[in-house]
């Protein structure tokens, strides 16, 4: 039983030790540092601006259903918004800031990551259709490709 256990130990350590879990992880904790971040700017900047455009003494941009006061029957169209521009500005902040400079990192190792899918054809043999058109043979039967 212990050295099932140890086997593995040692394989979800060398899971983790992997490069890719640790940028994943990194990648992780500055989109939730940003996320933080843009929540504030929506909060407190865009949510006021898109409350003052209702007018009024309004809780905010949208309408009053039911009784008047009553915060669970008010449809609130500028939270709606507000929820929008916060995903808009949170995914550019994590394209530009995360996803651009690991895709520079990666092709300067001569890796293509986040591209189009590779052309592709499918096997007469077994019909996989995900064998790359350079290939002779195919990795899943090992028929010989014409």
């Amino acid at each position: 039983m212990t050295r099932t256990r140890s086997i593995h130990a040692r394989g979800f350590k060398n899971f983790l030790m992997r490069g890719d879990v640790i940028v994943v992880a990194i990648g992780l904790i500055v989109a939730l540092a940003f996320s933080t971040l843009i929540k504030a700017f929506t909060d407190y900047v865009i949510n006021p601006i898109i409350a003052r455009a209702q007018g009024g003494a309004s809780p905010g941009l949208g309408w009053q259903l039911g009784r008047p006061g009553n915060s669970a029957t008010y449809l609130n169209i500028g939270a709606f918004i507000s929820a929008l521009i916060y995903f808009i500005v949170f995914m550019v902040v994590v394209y530009f800031l995360i996803v651009v400079p690991y895709k520079r990192a990666q092709a300067r190792r001569g890796l293509s990551v986040f591209g189009g899918p590779q052309p592709a054809r499918t096997c007469p043999a077994c019909l996989s259709e995900d064998v790359p058109k350079a290939a002779t043979k195919c990795r899943y039967c090992g028929s010989t490709l014409a």
